[in-house]
């Protein structure tokens, strides 16, 4: 059983304490680059089928049928795995605030911005997440210090930002309320991450049992707000509640279940590269299926905010040790 203990650096699309890499890590009977495409694809598709769920739902509705499928698939892995759930008072009030950071809020402001803004710039502002987590480590970890490297990917990942906006055009035709959002949804990852790290990283929990719990909790949160602002559907259109299941089942149970297996076997450094595949796969799906318009400024912004990010995340080479010649 490994202990939760949060990647060195926070993945844009993390949203439970994950653990380290263990030695003796079990064999997977399906080789990690293809779970690591498989995860690619099942998140780079989530924006397409938030969409789709938004056209027939209220975007509380679709956060809350996420959630609810999602946290149904960890239930059957825990029961599965005969895990136990997390004890304490403390240790759930820390776990509900980061469900509401990484989860419950984020989810419910892209299925809201989703409804004025194509999945494509959704999916692209989701990749900024590691350029927000690059500025807000600086100020909240102070072992986290800066390099120039990734001071310089972070201004070249806010160009990028820029460049997909289309600053030049002074934003015409951008609906702000919908990017801001996004942009939103897309900075609650590292705050929720550098909560996560400073509460319940070592706890000696399973990742199964507290990413569980974690979406157990999301839901609870949801179940309580939803009715707040949405009324009961007066109808159940399949496409879009099929594309909810879709997006719960997979986009969050089973993705979780794939990138925990992933940061085990490989470690977080390589697991958190699925952060560059997925807006490339959000943006190919929205123009493919859902004849998303795709202006020039679009993927080279992307390229740009992506390559910023890999900067930020890039660490100082270890300067290698001298071999002393034998004095004897």
């Amino acid at each position: 059983m490994s202990t939760a203990t949060p990647p060195t650096t926070p993945p844009a699309t993390v949203s439970v304490p994950v653990a380290a890499p263990s030695a003796a890590a079990p064999r997977r009977s399906l080789d990690w680059r293809v779970r690591f495409m498989v995860l690619s694809l099942i998140w780079g598709f989530s924006f397409l089928l938030i969409k789709v769920g938004t056209n027939g739902y209220a975007p509380f509705q679709v956060t809350f049928g996420r959630l609810f499928f999602g946290t149904a698939v960890l239930a059957v892995a825990i029961v599965t795995k005969r895990e136990r759930l997390p004890r304490g008072v403390r240790t759930w009030a820390h776990l509900a605030v980061a469900a509401l950071l990484l989860n419950a809020a984020p989810f419910s402001l892209f299925a809201y911005s989703e409804q004025t803004i194509p999945s494509t710039l959704a999916g692209i502002c989701n990749a900024t997440s590691p350029l927000w987590g690059m500025a807000l480590s600086l100020v909240a970890l102070s072992e986290d210090r800066p390099t120039r490297r990734r001071v310089a990917g972070l201004g070249i990942g806010f160009l990028g930002v820029l460049t997909v906006l289309g600053v030049w055009q002074g934003f015409s035709g951008l609906d702000y309320r919908g990017t801001a959002m996004a942009l939103l949804a897309s900075l609650c990852y590292p705050i929720g991450w550098i909560y996560v790290r400073r509460t319940l990283a070592g706890t000696g929990r399973s990742n199964v049992s507290l990413m569980g719990s974690q979406l157990l909790v999301a839901t609870l949160e949801l179940a309580l707000i939803t009715p707040l602002f949405t009324t009961l559907p007066r109808s159940f259109p399949v496409v879009p509640l099929l594309a909810v299941a879709a997006l719960g089942a997979l986009g969050t149970g089973l993705a979780l279940l794939l990138q925990y297996g992933l940061v085990t076997e490989v470690g977080p450094t390589t697991a958190q590269m699925v952060t560059y595949f997925i807006p490339v796969i959000a943006t190919a799906a929205g123009v493919a299926l859902l004849h998303e318009n795709l202006g020039w400024n679009t993927p080279v912004g992307a390229a740009v905010v992506l390559a910023g990010a890999a900067l930020t995340q890039s660490r100082p080479r270890r300067p290698r040790r001298r071999s002393t010649p034998d004095q004897s």
